[in-house]
């Protein structure tokens, strides 16, 4: 594997995460726009102006290019598993690549002294999730999830009796209190569960699947459901100035928690809901997925 060639050829996925919208997404938001009226459909005409120009001169949909984030899903028998740091080298490279080359904007600086290197680069940034999974694959989704949204995250230790009609409470009056800051229509990530570190990964991690694809646990996919169209009928509607469609949808990802706490985070991904998913071979050449 030459972590030099994978770097630049990581240019490529990074650069189409940024440029355009996954379809679903794209869907969801064009069955949206022929819902809305007035203001609402103004707001989504420009989001779908937005992507178009961004599709076709191959320049990012919104200014915001987000935190690099990187999900990587590692098979156990993985052959070239011996590697792994060559990856990660590549992949901090190439996020460097793509700052110039894209361009994506610098978005990376000291939590102290604000100095920003301009490269995307810096303390544990890029940052990469590493999944141990089963298999001989090494999968990996970019997430390029901008500060806006994140910014409307929050953890709430619940109080465990609330149950679970205080976990919806929770997450409608959370969506309604955001309102146009977010930059709806939004995706809602939402974490059950585990601690209070791991509920907010939890949503984080939600945010990968596409958008109108449910949960494989039929109790969870039942509570997407409700809460998207509950969601949708709080009035915010796009950039929060009324309309039918606040949220494009919502997911849920969880794990068993401690009975004494009830953590419950959410994370909201703004329309602009981009993501990549590639391969990378034993080799060090990308295959998308």
């Amino acid at each position: 594997m030459n972590p030099e060639r994978l770097a630049r050829d990581l240019v490529g996925p990074i650069k189409t995460s940024v440029t355009t919208l996954p379809e679903p997404t794209l869907t969801a938001l064009k069955e949206a726009r022929e819902k809305e009226e007035d203001g609402a459909r103004v707001q989504l005409d420009a989001i779908l102006e937005a992507v178009e120009i961004g599709q076709k001169e191959e320049i990012p949909i919104c200014q915001d290019t987000g935190t690099p984030t990187f999900y990587v899903q590692l098979g156990s028998d993985y052959p070239a598993i011996d590697q792994l740091a060559d990856i990660k080298k590549a992949v901090r490279q190439g996020i460097r690549l793509a700052t110039e080359e894209v361009p994506i904007r610098p978005n990376t600086v000291h939590p102290i002294s604000g100095k920003n290197p301009g490269d995307n680069t810096g303390r544990s940034i890029p940052w990469i999730n590493w999944d141990i999974t089963d298999g001989s694959e090494l999968k990996v989704t970019y997430l390029p999830k901008g500060g806006g949204s994140t910014n409307m995250s929050q953890l709430t230790m619940m109080t465990p009796g609330k149950g679970i009609k205080g976990v919806k409470e929770l997450i409608l009056k959370r969506i309604a209190s955001m309102e146009g800051k977010p930059c709806p229509p939004t995706v809602v990530g939402v974490g059950l569960g585990g601690s209070a570190s791991i509920a907010m990964s939890l949503a984080k991690k939600s945010l990968l699947k596409p958008v109108g694809e449910r949960h494989e646990d039929p109790e969870i996919s039942d509570l997407e459901e409700e809460l998207k169209e509950r969601a949708n009928n709080l009035g915010v509607g796009p950039m929060g100035v009324g309309g039918k469609t606040t949220v494009l949808d919502v997911k849920i990802e969880y794990d068993h928690r401690h009975p004494a706490s009830y953590p419950v985070g959410i994370t909201p991904q703004c329309w602009a809901n981009r993501r990549n998913s590639f391969r990378i071979t034993p080799e060090g050449e990308i295959v998308e997925v």
